[in-house]
């Protein structure tokens, strides 16, 4: 299409859609109105109108009406100059949306009069490496900013806490902690896929923090080299905004549970061995959760419990647990879908079978039951130790 062409197009364009100035866009969207930035994310990223729907032209159509399924809303279209809006109002009108207006002269109008602008969260870096991520409207910048701002916990950076740390860095989670004190041994290579022969000795945490910053450089990654105790526990957990569970001994799992209590803080629960796996949320900020000790009232013994040196694993089996508690961590700190509060996730590989079982909270649970009484770390390692 030449440029006469074109601007011969807009014009017909501007008989059938309504054009407004940029302090009119902003009245109507103080008044109920949808304003959809359709600028690429790019774009967006160095400014947008604050509460602004960024959605990109080329997925306006596929995607507007998981957003906005009322065609009376009044919604107005804008982007860098005003053209691609008109497209986007077209388009709208389109689909039958019957109050469609675009901003004549576009974001750079909207600057230029000096109306309020909201630095993007995104630059455009972040921009391409979360852009399929942003595409949802469950996530969109605003998620995106979300993740960048959480912070969470990893205990363990070993087979749950490998694939975990892997794909929450992917998504781009603000920091992670590592804490674990255990080196790379060889027999951890066939499930702990974060790690690598070559480092084999170097300390788990270290090993990890080296292949997340290979992944995405613009995660902060804390290695915390220490064995989670009675008297560090709540220091390495406090400030997180959730705790990944991937310990291997059950002492550590039973201070992680008191700490998550104390700091109401949630707790995302998993467990292997050989060839099964189970997947839960603790959530101590809802009081309808039940909490770890509700599900296990007192520390089994090694026997009842074996770990994995000494049951054996299949090696894939951390991984999809792992990422199953991944996924949970994402949903908490974007605040959808439905978390597995209170619903307890088995999963057995042999038969390729995933099966729910509820998980209410027990009055009489020793660790937030109504006559749950907190004496001390020491006496949860005390209790654990004494199990065996």
């Amino acid at each position: 299409m030449t440029s006469l062409h074109r601007e011969t197009w807009l014009d017909s364009l501007r008989t059938s859609i309504a054009e407004i100035t940029p302090a009119e866009a902003l009245a109507r969207q103080a008044a109920g109105a949808l304003l959809i930035d359709v600028r690429e994310d790019g774009e967006r990223a160095s400014g947008t109108p604050p509460g602004a729907l960024g959605l990109s032209r080329g997925f306006l159509e596929l995607r507007i009406e998981q957003i906005e399924a009322d065609r009376e809303r009044d919604i107005v279209t804008l982007c860098g100059s005003g053209q691609r809006s008109l497209l986007a109002a077209e388009a709208l009108q389109r689909l039958g949306y019957r109050r469609v207006s675009s901003v004549a002269g576009g974001y750079n109008r909207w600057k230029a009069e000096g109306l309020p602008v909201a630095l993007g969260a995104l630059d455009a870096d972040a921009a391409e490496r979360y852009s399929r991520q942003l595409r949802l409207p469950q996530v969109g910048e605003a998620g995106q900013a979300r993740l960048g701002q959480a912070r969470i916990a990893l205990l363990g950076a070993g087979g749950l806490g490998a694939p975990a740390a892997l794909y929450l860095a992917a998504a781009g989670v603000g920091q992670l902690t590592l804490i674990d004190d255990d080196v790379v041994d060889r027999s951890n290579l066939h499930r702990q896929v974060i790690h690598a022969d070559a480092r084999v000795g170097m300390s788990k945490a270290e090993s990890a923090r080296i292949a997340l910053a290979a992944l995405n450089p613009r995660v902060q990654v804390e290695v915390r080299n220490e064995r989670l105790q009675a008297d560090n526990v709540e220091r390495l957990l406090g400030g997180h905004d959730l705790v990944i569970d991937g310990a291997d001994n059950f002492p550590a799992r039973y201070l992680v549970a008191a700490a998550s209590q104390r700091l109401r803080l949630p707790m995302i629960y998993g467990a292997v061995e050989r060839f099964t796996g189970q997947v839960s949320v603790f959530d101590p900020r809802r009081a309808d959760s039940p909490c770890y000790r509700c599900l296990f009232p007192e520390p089994p013994s090694a026997a009842e419990a074996p770990n994995c040196s000494e049951a054996g694993v299949l090696g894939v089996l951390p991984g999809i647990v792992g990422l199953l508690q991944a996924t949970e961590a994402l949903k908490l700190v974007l605040d959808i879908g439905e978390p597995l509060v209170g619903r307890l996730l088995g999963f057995d590989a042999l038969a390729m079978r995933f099966r729910e079982t509820r998980l209410p909270r027990d009055p009489a649970c020793p660790g937030c039951g109504a006559q749950a009484e907190f004496r001390g770390y020491e006496d949860i390692q005390q209790l654990c130790a004494a199990a065996g």
